[in-house]
C-alpha cells in the first residue's frame, strides 16, 4: 500500500511544473456610456425627489447651556445659529423605501466664530466638513467642545412612495358627507301634538 501511495505521489509532482499559470489580464477600460462627464448612472434618472426641493432637518446643540434647535434646510443653504455658528447644508440622502438597511445622511459643513487667543479678534474655523449619518451618528462627527450636530431627516419622496396615513385620517372625515339630522321623538305626547284649544 505505501509502495502504491509513493507511486501516486512522484506521479503527480512530476505532473508539476513549477511554474503558475499566467494571469489573466482584468479589464479596467471604463465603457462609452459611463466615459461621458456628466452621463447619468442607469436606473437613477429621475429617482426621488430633485436635490434642490430636498430638506434636511438637522439638530444643533450648545452643550454649555444645553440649547438645542432644529434647523429645516434646503441643499446650498446656510444658517447661523448661536450668534457664532454657521451651518451649510450641500447635500441630503436617504436610502429608497425598498433598500436595507434604511439609511439617511447629510453633507454638512460646520464654521464656528472662535477667538484664536485671548489677544486676537474673533475668525471663521471651519471645525467640520462631512457626511453625517442619521443611524451612525458615531461614523462621523462634529468633534467640537461646544457644539454638536447631527442628522435627524432628509424629507424627500420616491416614485410608488405612499402619501402617509396622518395625512389620509385628516383628509378622510371633510371626504365623507355628514350624517342627515333625524327628528327625535318627544318624551311626553302633549309637547308632540298641536294644542288648539286656544
Amino acid at each position: 500500500m505505501r509502495a502504491l501511495a509513493g507511486l501516486v505521489a512522484l506521479s503527480l509532482l512530476a505532473a508539476c511544473t513549477g511554474e503558475a499559470p499566467e494571469p489573466e489580464p482584468e479589464a479596467t477600460e471604463v465603457p462609452e456610456e459611463f466615459a461621458r462627464p456628466g452621463a447619468p448612472i442607469a436606473g437613477q434618472r429621475g429617482l426621488g425627489t430633485p436635490m434642490e426641493q430636498r430638506i434636511a432637518v438637522l439638530g444643533v446643540l450648545n452643550k454649555r447651556n444645553n440649547i438645542s434647535r432644529d434647523l429645516e434646510m434646503k441643499p446650498g443653504e446656510a444658517r447661523r445659529v448661536f450668534d457664532n455658528v454657521v451651518v451649510r447644508l450641500s447635500a441630503c440622502e436617504r436610502t429608497a423605501p425598498w433598500e436595507e438597511p434604511p439609511e439617511t445622511g447629510a453633507f454638512v459643513q460646520v464654521s464656528v466664530l472662535e477667538r484664536p487667543d485671548v489677544d486676537t479678534a474673533p475668525e471663521w474655523r471651519r471645525v467640520f466638513s462631512g457626511w453625517l449619518f442619521k443611524t451612525s451618528p458615531s461614523l462621523n462627527v462634529v468633534e467640537h467642545p461646544i457644539y454638536d450636530v447631527w442628522v435627524k431627516d432628509c424629507k424627500m419622496s420616491f416614485p410608488g412612495e405612499e402619501a402617509p396615513l396622518a395625512d389620509d385620517d385628516a383628509a378622510a372625515p371633510a371626504a365623507r358627507p355628514a350624517p342627515a339630522a333625524t327628528p327625535t321623538p318627544s318624551a311626553t305626547p302633549e309637547a308632540a301634538t298641536p294644542n288648539n284649544d286656544a
